[in-house]
């Protein structure tokens, strides 16, 4: 079977100069970036000069802080345009972002600083760490804001295709985060995306509702609407749903990009009749399932297509609808045009198992939206590829059309929100509580397309059964979108013979409030 089909990236490529600084030559004053902090307040707005002025203004000023190319350099702040700015201004420079989520605890936070071995912390000021590093150098946002007004803007550093470009962190099997490595080609990478799931033009306003922190964000907001000379959309004021079919209708958006569960609120709080979406093409879905129950709902309501897309960290998505793509109940769609794709054999073997025989996704080495790699984790790393395939632990069959059928994980990690998370963590956690002598954390079905973390903990005391003080435990040491939302205590958790804990078979000894 042949590797990837589209065509390589040239040698030498900065993803951030894909994304900014050819649009800034052909369409300097057209809009790249609408910030709405108040639906009926004036926008932030941005050109793509003045885009790229100040991402290779802020890459200078990083330049000054004498780090080597390479480095990393986090980035804690809060969901605004300077997130953006810093991360595409470190890759500009030849630095390594780490984009990482405000809503990560202290220690979460510092997990991840220690593990990626990061020189640099720009960082908001509610959102200081103590105790950092020796060494690091600290960036607040009046520096970032002194960078990108008064630093002369540098030149985009000739980066090889193969160059590390951005670190992102995801919950893995064994308990703790891991880095996920991507090169300035992963950029180059999403190309098949472009027609295979967006059916994206310049002329397309492209509304993301994720925060600036989020890779969904950082990629199919910002990366590729830039890539197109498209407009980009984002909203970073207070959290109401009717907010969505607003923006829809004042910035007059073509491409409306979220998870379904977001699309299942606006269904459920807004009436759409008092909205012009005329404007909308369709709606994109990533993150999680969608089911066919909420896609039937919205094109019912809506006129709407929603296209869904199945993906992962180490790639981003690789199988979707399209506008060219028809829609099939029960599949997330087909291979993107030019990825190499393959359903290898649960246990091992690289030969492709037949059609309508459950396998394990797998990817061929070739892409360049593949990662470079596990940062710092050399077993893991070994785990996942089988020779020229990387096999992430999607459980997927291939039907008689080419369509993929999502069968799972074939482990234990669990999706909230579009996150994914292990539950290995998230015991850690729980069992640091005095009241908890044992736990084990798993998804539940609540309804057919909503699953919510919860935990089954076995108490040190059986008469004194409180779930608040654990929960508020939860609440302190992990990130929101990690925290258990249903939490039973039982008398003993299911085991094997060995002792381990079998996860899967925790829901049996859940009541349903169905």
């Amino acid at each position: 079977m042949p590797g990837y089909t589209g065509q390589q990236p040239p040698p030498y490529f900065n993803m951030a100069h894909y994304c900014i600084g050819r649009s800034a030559a052909s369409v300097p004053d057209k809009t790249a970036l609408v910030v709405v902090s108040d639906p009926d307040g004036v926008p932030e707005q941005w050109t793509y000069r003045e885009i790229d002025g100040a991402v290779r203004r802020i890459g200078a000023g990083l330049r000054q802080l004498a780090l080597k190319p390479g480095d990393r350099i986090m980035i804690r702040m809060e969901n605004t345009s300077d997130y953006a700015l810093v991360f595409f201004g470190a890759i500009a420079a030849g630095f390594v972002p780490l984009p990482s989520s405000p809503q990560l605890s202290a220690d979460e936070a510092r997990f991840l600083l220690e593990d990626s071995g990061a020189a640099a912390l720009v960082v908001s000021e509610d959102l200081l760490l103590d105790h950092l590093p020796k060494g690091i150098k600290t960036l607040d946002s009046e520096a970032v804001t002194r960078l990108k007004e008064e630093s002369s803007p540098m030149e985009y550093a000739d980066t090889p295709a193969d160059a590390p470009a951005f670190l992102i962190y995801t919950s893995g099997t064994s308990g703790n985060p891991k880095g996920v490595l991507h090169g300035q080609r992963s950029a180059w990478g999403r190309r098949p995306m472009y027609q295979g799931w967006y059916g994206i033009h310049a002329d397309d306003v492209v509304l993301h509702a994720g925060a600036f922190n989020w890779t969904y964000t950082l990629g199919v907001g910002l990366t590729d609407p830039w890539a197109n000379n498209a407009t980009a959309v984002l909203y970073n004021g207070p959290r109401d749903v009717s907010v969505w079919p607003t923006l829809i209708e004042r910035h007059r958006a073509s491409l409306f990009a979220t998870v379904p569960s977001l699309y299942r609120q606006i269904l459920k709080y807004c009436r759409l009749d008092d909205y012009d979406l005329s404007s909308l093409r369709h709606g994109l879905t990533a993150g999680e399932a969608l089911s066919q129950s909420l896609s039937e709902r919205w094109s019912g309501l809506t006129g709407k297509p929603l296209y869904e897309a199945l993906g992962m960290s180490e790639c981003s998505t690789y199988i979707s609808c399209a506008p060219s793509v028809p829609v099939k109940p029960g599949s997330p769609g087909r291979p993107q045009p030019g990825r190499c794709v393959a359903i290898l054999p649960i246990e091992a073997g690289e030969s492709v198992v037949a059609p309508g025989e459950t396998g394990l996704l797998a990817v061929h080495r070739s892409d360049p939206g593949l990662m470079l790699g596990y940062w710092n984790r050399p077993a893991e790393q070994a785990l996942v590829y089988r020779n020229e395939w990387f096999v992430g632990g999607d459980l997927a069959s291939l039907d008689e059309d080419g369509y993929i059928r999502f069968h799972g994980r074939n482990d234990d990690l669990m999706n909230a929100f579009g996150y994914r998370v292990s539950p290995e963590e998230v015991e850690k956690v729980l069992l640091q509580h005095p009241a908890v002598a044992e736990v084990g954390v798993t998804e539940l079905p609540l309804q057919e397309d909503i699953r919510i973390i919860a935990a089954f903990v076995v108490p040190k005391n059986i008469e004194e059964l409180d779930a608040a003080p654990i929960l508020s435990f939860a609440h302190r040491y992990l990130a929101d979108y990690k925290r258990p939302r249903e939490l039973i205590f039982v008398e003993a958790l299911p085991r094997t013979a060995n002792g381990k804990v079998i996860r899967r078979h925790l829901a049996r000894l859940w009541r349903s409030p169905a």
